[in-house]
């Protein structure tokens, strides 16, 4: 990856796993140098109220604070999220909040938190109304795919940048809470510089995410963003986890285990202590964490589920870098209508879930459960680096996201509960693939466990060795300064 130039910010260079990468360190103590890497604008203008818009928005508010530039939420006529906006502080009358396309025509940098759907429909009333020299900041590139699939370009006349957090929006919002006590806390960003005017896009990128609270700022690109976010989406962080927990809890039950204990085992096993060895010491502790007999039992189920695992995951990196994904979202949102989506939780498995979290006790990690959901999170790590993503990338998107975000919500109120209340485009696309993973892991790999499949000491042997090792060890050193915290500040999406 190619270094960048800031007049704002320091750069700093890190080596991943032999590679060089370039690097922007967030904290509360830069936010005095925010005027000046948003030299120009006047008013910042927020686009919708839905995942990432109120945390974004809020957000920046708090640390332009003591400057002269406004931060402005625009919404439709009409808008149901209009009293949650107002609750927030945004309000006419204090010239903070706005109807969206006067909003967008009185910004200087836009930020479009819209749903992916609704910015394919409205974008060609947004560039519109958009100032000739102005920036439109999206935090998705899934614009981008839309309009490359369909022979269509960005106007030549507006700036185009992206931050991109890697988390949910109330994970955005709840970090940068607690960072108000501990500097540095927030949510890990990507950054993306795809059309400038004026070389000033670079900063104002970065100014963005370092008011937003992002401890530590990292490059990628538009098209790497949204390729390597939507195929995430499907895979570990929602899909397969989805897919995985159902298959391994109806496999234990068959053998006689209770349903609570089959979901201590999977589903519980996975999100608690899995999720929290490798958010603290990396993907490689949850082996070494095991015992001799423990960690042979994780061999066999990592050696039968990475293949197939592997071929879903190459599928449906090929089925996002075509356009098909993208399409597919476009597609249902027409039909919502008529079809909305109803929920996926009410299988006995996730029935069980309730009970289960209602009363806790210690936890442990299943041997079989961690082979299986390792072999998997190990499966995307090697499909993004075969298609050329950087480090940074992969490690954000594979791991990071995964157990420092969205894994504490998925404990918190469950993995199917969790899925109905993310982002469409994710939502549709984890329904879409989990059944996949569902049946490959059933069919494929627990099928050979039942048949006593020798370990594959070939495959184990490129795990434990695998470069993402190191690369994860530097990341680690860059993590959020404190983990979320779902039961000290109530700030769960509903």
């Amino acid at each position: 990856m190619k270094s960048f130039k800031s007049q704002a910010f320091e750069i700093e260079a890190i080596e991943l796993a032999g590679e060089s990468e370039f690097i922007v360190r967030g904290g509360r103590h830069l936010f005095d140098r925010l005027p000046r890497a948003f030299e120009g604008i006047k008013t910042i203008g927020v686009i919708g109220w839905s995942s990432q818009g109120p945390a974004q928005a809020q957000n920046l508010r708090d640390s332009l604070v003591d400057t002269p530039i406004t931060v402005k939420v625009g919404l439709r006529k009409h808008s149901a999220s209009r009293a949650k906006a107002e609750a927030a502080g945004f309000t006419e009358e204090s010239g903070t909040l706005g109807e969206m396309y006067d909003v967008i025509a009185e910004s200087d940098l836009v930020l479009l938190l819209i749903a992916d759907a609704a910015q394919v429909s409205e974008y060609s009333q947004i560039v519109q109304h958009m100032k000739p020299g102005a920036t439109l900041g999206l935090s998705h590139g899934f614009l981008l795919g839309h309009l490359h699939f369909n022979n269509q370009e960005f106007p030549g006349s507006i700036n185009i940048v992206a931050v991109c957090p890697k988390g949910m929006g109330p994970s955005v919002r709840q970090l940068y809470v607690q960072g108000k006590s501990v500097n540095g806390a927030g949510i890990n960003c990507s950054f993306a510089v795809h059309q400038d005017l004026d070389n000033r896009a670079t900063d104002i990128a970065l100014g963005w995410a370092i008011a937003i609270g992002a401890p530590f700022v990292f490059q990628t690109t538009l098209e790497s963003e949204y390729k390597s976010d939507i195929f995430g989406e499907r895979g570990i962080l929602l899909g397969a986890i989805h897919g995985i927990a159902e298959s391994l809890w109806r496999w234990l039950v068959r053998s006689g285990i209770s349903e609570t204990d089959a979901f201590n085992q999977t589903a519980e096993s996975i999100t608690g202590p899995i999720s929290e060895t490798i958010s603290t010491h990396g993907i490689r502790a949850v082996y070494d964490a095991l015992n001799t007999t423990e960690q042979e039992t994780f061999a066999r189920a990592y050696s039968v589920s990475y293949q197939p695992a592997a071929e879903i995951l190459s599928e449906i990196y090929d089925e996002v870098a075509s356009g098909n994904e993208i399409n597919s979202v476009v597609m249902a949102n027409n039909r919502f209508d008529t079809f909305p989506m109803t929920s996926i939780e009410g299988t006995p498995m996730w029935a069980v879930g309730d009970t289960v979290r209602a009363s806790r006790g210690s936890r442990t990690i299943n041997p079989t459960a961690a082979g299986v959901y390792v072999a998997t999170m190990m499966a995307q790590i090697d499909v993004l680096r075969n298609h050329g993503h950087a480090w940074s990338e992969v490690c954000n998107e594979s791991i990071i996201e995964s157990v420092d975000s969205l894994n504490p919500y998925l404990d918190y109120k469950g993995i199917a509960y969790m899925i109905d209340n993310c982002s469409t485009t994710a939502r549709l696309g984890a329904r879409k693939w989990a059944p996949r993973f569902d049946y490959a892991i059933a069919q494929q790999a627990l099928c050979h466990l039942d048949n006593d499949t020798v370990v594959d000491r070939g495959l184990i042997s490129e795990f434990l060795n695998h470069p993402v090792h190191q690369a994860m060890a530097v990341c680690a050193t860059l993590r959020p300064s404190v983990s979320i915290a779902l039961n000290e500040l109530n700030t769960l999406a509903q």
